[in-house]
Formats: structure tokens, sequence, C-alpha cells
């Protein structure tokens, strides 16, 4: 549980960076589009943060390894759909316009990764609070 919290701080400190660095730098490089793309990876990426933090104190409380399993859940999900969204944007600026079709349909395997996530962060706090 160690490493999901730790995994989950780096993404939040990650989210801040990349957050900071869209909207200084990026802003004057990317589209409208592109830009608000990016914003999207981010603000998904920060949401699954707190959903890390959530799953993993839960399993503090409650030791279940469905709370871990979120937990990773949504890292892979942050992985694959904020990921995705950030080469997504970029890839005019990293001259990487071919992986549109390669990374496009990655993204929403990370949305449903996040749903899968939540859906076994639902479950097992009901299970949890009989």
């Amino acid at each position: 549980m160690k490493v999901l919290f730790t995994v989950g701080a780096l993404l939040g400190a990650l989210a801040v960076v990349l957050g900071a660095f869209g909207a200084h730098k990026l802003k004057m490089s990317l589209t409208p589009d592109q830009l608000q793309t990016f914003e999207t990876g981010v603000k998904y990426q920060f949401y699954h943060v707190f959903a890390i933090a959530l799953a993993g104190l839960l399993w503090i409380k409650f030791p279940s390894q469905g709370f871990v399993i979120s937990g990773w859940l949504f890292v892979a999900g942050v992985v694959c759909f904020s990921g995705s969204l950030y080469l997504l944007a970029n890839k005019d600026l990293l001259q990487l316009t071919s992986i549109t079709k390669i990374i496009g349909p990655i993204t929403p395997i990370g949305g449903l990764l996040f749903i899968v996530g939540w859906v076994v962060l639902a479950v097992n706090i009901f299970k949890a609070f009989k």
C-alpha cells in the first residue's frame, strides 16, 4: 500500500506541474482545442489522485484487496486516459501526427479503467460497512 500512496502523491505533483506547464508554456503552442484536451487530462489525473488516496485510506481502516485493486485501476486509468490525452494534445508539437490511430483508442480504455475502479471501490465500501 505504501507504493500506491507514493504513486498517488507523485501523480498529484505531476498533475500540478503539467497544469502549470499547460497554462504557461503550452498555451502559446497549442490550439484552443488541443489545450482543452490537455487540460482534460490534467483534471482527470488530479481527480483520481484523490480516488487513489481514498482507496488507500479505506484499506487502512478496512483491509481488503478490493481497495488495493481499485487504487491500481485508478493509476492505470491515469496512465491510459490522461497519458493518451497529453500525447494527442501535443502530437503536432512533438511531430507525432501518425500516433492518433494508435493512441486514440487508449483514451476510452483509460476511461473504462476509471469506471471499473469506481465500481470496485463502491462494492468494497458496501462490503466494509455492513
